[in-house]
């Protein structure tokens, strides 16, 4: 199942500062989760954002969305997103 998350950045967000947010998130946190099997985060020319996971099932991704809430790792990266501008999509791969 893949997830999608888009985002845009608080306004006068330090870029360099959030992707180093970004790695200690996926390295302290993403890849501790049992069932992810791949995290990348992605820029596009309009300045948004997309964090895509590859997660073995659905209940791996909503265990783990249940426990970044305690986590520091998490906070720090969140601290650089524009919660307005926050969209999640799951997909159910097909082959």
């Amino acid at each position: 199942m893949f997830e999608i998350t888009a985002f845009r950045l608080v306004p006068g967000a330090d870029e360099e500062a959030f992707l180093a947010a970004d790695s200690r998130v996926q390295c302290a946190f993403a890849y501790r989760q049992p069932g992810l099997m791949r995290r990348t985060t992605a820029r596009g020319a309009d300045g948004a954002w997309i964090v895509l996971d590859l997660w073995r099932s659905d209940a791996d991704a909503d265990a783990a969305a249940g426990r970044r809430h305690d986590d520091e790792a998490t906070a720090a990266f969140l601290s650089f997103v524009d919660p307005t501008t926050v969209r999640t999509g799951r997909y159910t791969t097909l082959d």
